[in-house]
């Protein structure tokens, strides 16, 4: 089972089965929150979908593709983070985030985007990593700006969010760029 402890109050791990209940309660409880900027909310209705996504993830793990993991915060799951893509050829990993709307303002999400940050370049020996955000996110793209990525572009309607398309800026950093 993958753990990776950040610091004394903060941990990923990989999502197991039983999670499911409480990911989809954060989920439930954050839903009009995180619907503002992520696409999949009308498709988690149920605790079964969240199983799903777990079951889902885990595979994607096993066949090295993705790195989904729970968001533990003082011995509870507040959010998911991990990398939506792990591109083994051109050694691109891509993460993403989402964190329940009551755990905002501490801290976390910058702490654990380091984290992942250093997993891509320590761990899996990736030579790029990058977010990916919301031009209008303006939460979500200080993260990447306060640990040093690069602005390196916009990608003009890329994702369909409920009733309309979003332009998203693409933020990257290189292994050499981050060891400095």
């Amino acid at each position: 089972m993958f753990t990776y402890k950040i610091d004394e109050e903060l941990s990923l791990k990989l999502p197991e089965v039983k999670d499911a209940e409480r990911i989809f309660e954060l989920t439930d409880a954050s839903r009009d929150y995180l619907k503002e900027w992520l696409p999949w909310l009308d498709y988690t209705t149920t605790v079964e979908d969240s199983r799903d996504f777990i079951r889902m993830s885990r595979r994607n793990f096993a066949d090295n593709k993705t790195m989904n993991t729970v968001i533990v915060y003082k011995g509870g799951i507040v959010g998911m983070a991990g990398f939506n893509e792990l591109g083994w050829v051109n050694k691109t990993a891509k993460i993403g985030y989402w964190l329940g709307q009551e755990y905002q303002g501490y801290g976390i999400m910058t702490r654990v985007a380091k984290a992942l940050t250093e997993i891509s370049f320590g761990h899996f020996g990736m030579n790029r990593t990058e977010i990916r955000v919301a031009t209008g996110n303006r939460k979500s793209r200080s993260i990447p700006e306060r640990l040093g990525y690069m602005e390196e572009g916009t990608l003009r309607q890329v994702e369909w969010l409920y009733d309309h398309f979003v332009d998203h800026i693409v933020y990257g950093v290189l292994a050499t760029e981050w060891k400095e």
